[in-house]
Formats: structure tokens, sequence, C-alpha cells
């Protein structure tokens, strides 16, 4: 279902006018009604009159995850606090949070961006939508539940956790769309394993996945467990939230959604803009968010723009899977290592679960790697040597992937925790020392 067929399907010389149109009146407005923008930009020797197409927004400073937090917590509004009907906020696990405000037209422009995935993944207005992101502060409940209204779908805002209740309700009120973190739909699958339910007999149809990095070997293990068409969806709280980009169910590249985010890619170490194809640094600047204008700003999530035609029909660019952060790759002993690669490995590996911590730490000088796998309620109780193997299979497996030895650790299942959030993958206790 394309929900949007004017936009969505719009041609791409149409639409770059509108982007043009629409970032100079962005500039303008940070330009006049936010102070931080407005010394930012003079610093940098631009006025909003210099910019007047897409061309120049090469011309515009980034905007950093600190600028939110050195104007904490209202500093980068651009309305009067009386126009801001919602704020939401970043977890602050490293800080000060990054708040975000919204006016009445904002959370209509959200509304409809997420309608518009949904949409992408094939929702109706027939369709029963579960939403399993966590409500409050965080963008993912709401986000996707003001999208589900505004598509029509009939919405369950139940919320992350309680597991067993979850399942009850897709039983109970024949849910088809389900929407969580691709961690939790695991979890919600080993949960329904426990219970003797058979997940394959319900109704459910499409399931909407982001809020973490996760990879194609992750999806794989989701269809396989879940009746469902796994799509990837991606936003984040500074930008919007839930609603940049979505899979279609092509699942070839994240449709942006961008007559309203408008994606860069740019070299991490020079800020030059990358060509389409290139990998780099995934870079959005707000075309038409009016409480909290955002230009240029350094997302940190590694990805590439694909402008080539999608047999769904949508003219958008789409962008590539996230495969990584710039800032949460490990460098050990040198060389640069993600925790997708990790992932990747573990889930063509069988006889494990798809549950996984990764521990770097320091012995001396040196760094160490450590990968604590779940092992199968089957395999663990098998014999030692067979256990050994495996160990032995996936240490070989990183260090042909890595380019380094790492020490796997097989652990009893069920014994790695479970989030009801973002899965915490990593645990770096050279940080702490």
């Amino acid at each position: 279902m394309i929900f949007n067929k004017t936009i969505e399907c719009m041609e791409r010389a149409a639409l770059r006018d509108l982007q043009g149109e629409r970032l100079r009146d962005a500039v303008r407005r940070a330009y006049e009604s936010v102070p931080f923008y407005r010394k930012k930009l003079d610093a940098h020797g631009v006025k909003p009159s210099d910019i007047r197409g897409l061309d120049d927004i090469v011309k515009l400073p980034f905007t950093m995850k600190e600028d939110f937090r050195d104007n904490y917590p209202f500093g980068l509004f651009a309305v009067p606090l009386r126009e801001i009907v919602r704020v939401h906020a970043s977890s602050g696990t490293t800080g000060k949070p990054t708040v975000v405000g919204y006016t009445k037209e904002d959370i209509e422009i959200w509304s409809e961006t997420v309608a518009r995935t949904l949409g992408c993944g094939g929702g109706t207005p027939d369709d029963i939508l579960q939403v399993a992101y966590g409500y409050g502060l965080f963008t993912g409940g709401l986000g996707l539940h003001y999208g589900g209204e505004k598509l029509g779908a009939m919405v369950v805002p139940m919320s992350g956790g309680n597991t067993k209740k979850q399942i009850m309700l897709m039983q109970d009120f024949g849910t088809t769309l389900f929407a969580c973190t691709p961690s939790y739909s695991l979890q919600l699958a080993e949960e329904a394993a426990v219970e003797g339910v058979d997940l394959k007999g319900l109704k459910l149809r499409v399931g909407y996945f982001g809020a973490e990095p996760w990879t194609e070997a992750m999806r794989a293990k989701i269809e396989e467990r879940l009746p469902v068409k796994a799509i990837d969806i991606y936003g984040l709280s500074e930008v919007i939230g839930p609603g940049v980009a979505s899979e279609c169910l092509e699942q070839d590249g994240l449709h942006v959604f961008e007559d309203h985010y408008y994606p860069e890619i740019i070299d991490p170490a020079t800020g030059q803009t990358l060509g389409p194809g290139q990998k780099g640094e995934l870079v959005f600047t707000c075309l038409t968010k009016r409480a909290t204008p955002l230009l240029r700003y350094r997302t940190r999530d590694i990805s590439s723009l694909d402008e080539s035609a999608c047999p769904c029909g949508r003219t958008s660019r789409r962008m590539a899977r996230i495969t990584g952060r710039t800032d949460d790759m490990l460098i050990i002993r040198g060389i640069n290592v993600f925790p997708s690669q990790i992932e990747t490995v573990l889930m063509k590996v069988e006889g494990i679960e798809p549950h996984y911590l990764i521990v770097v730490d320091k012995t001396g000088a040196l760094d160490e790697l450590e990968i604590k796998v779940e092992v199968s309620e089957q395999l663990f109780s098998d014999e030692v040597r067979k256990l050994e193997a495996l160990r032995q299979r996936i240490f070989e497996e990183m260090r042909s992937v890595l380019g380094l030895n790492a020490k796997i650790t097989l652990v009893e299942p069920k014994t790695i925790e479970r989030s009801l959030g973002k899965a915490k993958r990593v645990i770096d206790k050279r940080e702490v020392k």
C-alpha cells in the first residue's frame, strides 16, 4: 500500500524543487528563531540568502548531538513554549538527554511519515497494529501509535514488556501488524515456545523492527520463528522519531521520506559529501519541522544512498541498512570491529541462540575480546566434545572475519540478560578503568 502516492511517487525533478524551497525556508526559520543557529551560521559566514537550492546545503555547518546537550533543555526550540504540544527525549545514558519539541504541525507530519512506514510494509486500515515499543519520552511507542491511527488501523498500545500478555493479545485480538525492537521479537518467540503457543497459527503478517542495529542474518532468524515479513524501519529522536525511513516489501533498502527529512552521506573524517552507493556517515536536515529545526545533523550511523528505481513505485532514495556507528566501532589491537560483523557470523551458526554479549577488556597493554554466546537447550545438554567443537568453529569463523582472536564463551540458555528496549550487546570495560 502506498499511503501518499502524490508525494511517495513524485518525479525526482519535482521533488528536488520542493526540497530546495523547503530548505530555504528551514534555514531562514532556524537563523531567525534559534540563537544557536544564528551564531553558528554567522561564525561560518553563511546567511539564509546564501542558500538558493539543494546544492547550497554543503555551505551549512553540521549539527552534533553535543549541541542538544549544550542547549539543554529548550535552547534549540524555534517557537514559544506555548506552541509546543509535546516533548520527547533520548535516554540520556551518556549525559543530559537530547530534548526535542513538537508543534501540532510537527505531530501531523510525524504521523504522516509513520503511516507511510506502515504502508511500506503493506499495512492498511483493515489491520490491527500491536505496538510493543516503549511509550513515554522514547519516541518509538507514541510514534508508531499516531502513525497507526493516521493509517486508519486499529492500534493496540501494549508498550514494551509483559511478554505473556503480548502473546495473549495477539491470539485474542487477531493482531496482524507488530512493532518492536528486533531483539524483543526473538524474546517473544522464545516465550511463545515455552508457553506452547504456535505463533505460525496467528494472524500476524508484518513486523516493523527498528531502534537497534540488526543484520540480514537476524532477519532470517526472525522470519523463521515468527510468521511475519520483517521490515526494517529507521528513525531517531533528534530528527523526529520513527518514520524517517522504511523498507518496502522488496526489502532492498529503506525509502527515506525525503520531502521532510533530507539525507546526505559524508566521509566521517573529512565531512565531504559522498556520492550514490558510497558508504559513510548519514546526515539529515529537517525540511519542515517547526519546533526544533535541524540542519545537517550527524547521526553517526553508517549507511549509503541508492538512487536506482524501486519496483514498488516509490521514487525516494533508499538508504542501506545501518551496518554500525562511527562511535560504537570497537578498535581492538588496531583493528576496527563492528558488532554487526560479529552478529552476522553468529546468526549463521547452528546450535546457538540469537543472544550474545561482546565484552572488551584489557590485560596489561593488550585488548582482549570475549564473545559470550547462548547455546541451545538441546546442545547444552549434549556431550562436552560437541560443545568444544562448536566453540572452536565460532572461534575460527570470527578469526576469519575479524582478523583477530576472540575468546568464545558458551553459556547456558537464557543466561544473557534480555532487554525490553534496545538490546545491550557490548560491554567495554576499558572505558571504566
